[in-house]
């Protein structure tokens, strides 16, 4: 580990030289590289120098016992050595975990697409909660939220909604929200107050560049429409919303949300690339899930992730068997806890796979 730590202190420092050269600015690119590596090395070379200042303290304290020449500073000596221990332990572990490699998809930015399931009305409403929820959490994140597509529901909510997030590491946290989402609570129709189970689905894509996937023109069906529901003076007059098809695996997408056709368009391609994509990134998570047994990723979207039981207001997270009990805060955004207990579960399951390996 300390090797590993030495390299990474010696690139950090190699960063902090390259990024005080003038001459990096009149390259906007290699700034931004440098920006974002020195970003991903930080933690770790203060969490290094942490363990090393520990590890001195320990050993000075050792002197101190052997020569035990006053028992009060003697025995203050093994007190102190004693939290540190305790200290280089978790610090030791934390370190651990941050050593493990990256899923190079982590920091793309992301498509989500919210479906209503089961449930029929409230399923719709709950689907549009889903993305108020997500919605507040990319407002506290800092990250860009554009609407790509949009079906309303007549009782409110969306029978589906798609949207794309931009900003860091997006992907590598919502990727977690894929899945079937389960609500139990009383609907706002329901007149004898029973408690109703509905559900919605996520599915979050990886957003990927034109030259992450090959896509062959000749391949495509385009079609225009003509937008509809609320989006401005352009809605129902022209035909700028825009339907591809992908004839070899029949994947359709479309995007309404934009003014023009053009720019209808070029964000339906983007989500057809990221559609194409992440068939083969399923592919891949359902073998490491095969191979590590995970519980987190395993890249099966239909299976059950989580419950929101509004009468108690509990989320459930059946993945990891976790437990909250402030719904009301979580349906407003505050849904960071829950995927950091995730991320470090993910985490472990890789350290696992590494040292068996």
């Amino acid at each position: 580990m300390q090797s590993q730590l030495e390299k990474i202190k010696q690139r950090f420092e190699e960063v902090n030289a390259a990024m005080s050269d003038p001459a990096v600015f009149d390259d906007p690119d290699k700034y931004t590289a440098l920006t974002k590596e020195r970003s991903d090395l930080e933690e770790l070379v203060q969490d290094y120098d942490t363990w090393k200042d520990l590890i001195n303290r320990q050993e000075g304290n050792k002197e101190l016992i052997e020569m035990d020449e006053d028992p009060e500073i003697t025995e203050m000596a093994e007190t102190e050595n004693r939290e540190i221990k305790e200290q280089l332990a978790k610090l030791e572990e934390e370190i651990k975990i941050k050593l493990v490699p990256k899923d190079p998809e982590d920091s793309k930015n992301a498509i989500i697409e919210i479906r209503a399931g089961a449930g029929g009305d409230e399923a719709a409403i709950f689907a549009g909660d889903l993305f108020e929820m997500y919605r507040r959490y990319a407002d506290k994140m800092g990250w860009k939220q554009s609407l790509l597509s949009i079906n309303h529901s007549e009782k409110g909510g969306y029978k589906e909604i798609v949207f794309e997030l931009e900003g860091d590491e997006v992907f590598g946290r919502m990727k977690f929200e894929s899945g079937v989402h389960r609500v139990q609570r009383v609907p706002e129709t329901e007149s004898q107050g029973r408690v109703h189970t509905s559900a919605a689905t996520v599915a979050v894509l990886p957003e990927v560049e034109e030259v992450d996937v090959e896509i062959n023109t000749a391949d495509l069906r385009i079609d225009t429409f003509r937008a509809s529901g609320a989006g401005g003076q352009h809605v129902n007059k022209t035909d700028s919303a825009i339907r591809i098809t992908h004839e070899p695996t029949g994947i359709v997408v479309e995007c309404q949300e934009e003014r023009s056709q053009h720019q209808n368009k070029e964000k339906a391609m983007t989500m057809l690339r990221s559609k194409m994509y992440d068939i083969e990134l399923e592919k891949k998570q359902k073998e490491r899930a095969a191979e590590r047994k995970s519980q987190v990723s395993t890249g099966d979207r239909s299976a059950k992730i989580r419950t929101y039981n509004f009468p108690q207001g509990r989320l459930t997270d059946h993945r990891i068997n976790l437990t909250l009990y402030n719904l009301d805060s979580i349906m407003k955004g505050d849904i960071q806890e829950v995927i950091q207990e995730l991320r470090v579960q993910e985490n472990l399951e890789k350290l696992n796979a590494l040292s068996e390996a």
